[in-house]
């Protein structure tokens, strides 16, 4: 006998991605965008076309290759995915050199932080961590979408990583890396963490509404 269909209202969800996506829009797209991420939740969709591209970027630090996975990955990847992956690994390896010699970087293994802004649950998912000879630590969230992160969704990205730290990776610094442009965002000087928690429960706030408005 088939169990009947849970008719529990689905609970306002967002990952770090989706979260920093939403406070980066204005007026009504804000609901479209939500309604969809809502849809996206409930039919648990979605694919993810970078899986490839970021294993091989992993791979180049882990195995000190300074480039090498990547080139690689452009003649494996499907073709449809290839022109996304020309214009992705430029940047990237670009990244990988501004890090220095490549024997002086490893591979660190970050962990997922469920983060909680009022009643909003926000997944917090680094793409993976780095540990430098000298003992530094950098929690890496990649950016890959054609415009450069906005200065809101960098300070979103950035403090909610921060807050959850201990979890994600001990005494580490979170970096947005803008990977078409190989560009490392740190969280500015003269950030006011205070201020920015204010600004982010407002936002979880009104994401919450709509997404009930959107049910």
């Amino acid at each position: 006998m088939t169990a009947p269909a849970s008719t529990a209202p689905l609970a306002p969800y967002a990952t770090l991605l989706g979260f920093t996506r939403y406070v980066n829009r204005t007026g009504p797209t804000k609901a479209t965008f939500v309604g969809g991420l809502r849809k996206q939740r409930a039919s648990r969709s979605g694919f993810n076309p970078h899986g490839q591209f970021v294993k091989a970027l992993k791979a180049d630090i882990a195995f000190h290759t300074g480039g090498t996975h990547l080139d690689h990955v452009l003649d494996a990847v499907k073709p449809r995915w290839r022109p996304l992956y020309q214009a992705l690994v430029p940047g990237a390896t670009a990244w990988l050199r501004s890090l220095g010699e490549p024997r002086s970087v490893d591979l660190a293994q970050t962990r997922d932080a469920l983060a909680l802004l009022g009643d909003l649950p926000v997944k917090i998912n680094p793409h993976f961590g780095i540990r430098y000879a000298d003992g530094r630590a950098e929690a890496v969230r990649l950016h890959f979408d054609e415009t450069p992160p906005s200065d809101e969704a960098v300070l979103a990205t950035l403090h909610l990583m921060a807050r959850h730290m201990d979890a994600v990776l001990p005494h580490a610094e979170p970096v947005l890396v803008d990977v078409r442009r190989g560009q490392t965002h740190r969280m500015p000087d003269g950030a006011k963490p205070e201020e920015i928690e204010r600004w982010l429960a407002g936002e979880a706030a009104a994401f919450q509404s709509l997404w009930t408005t959107a049910a």
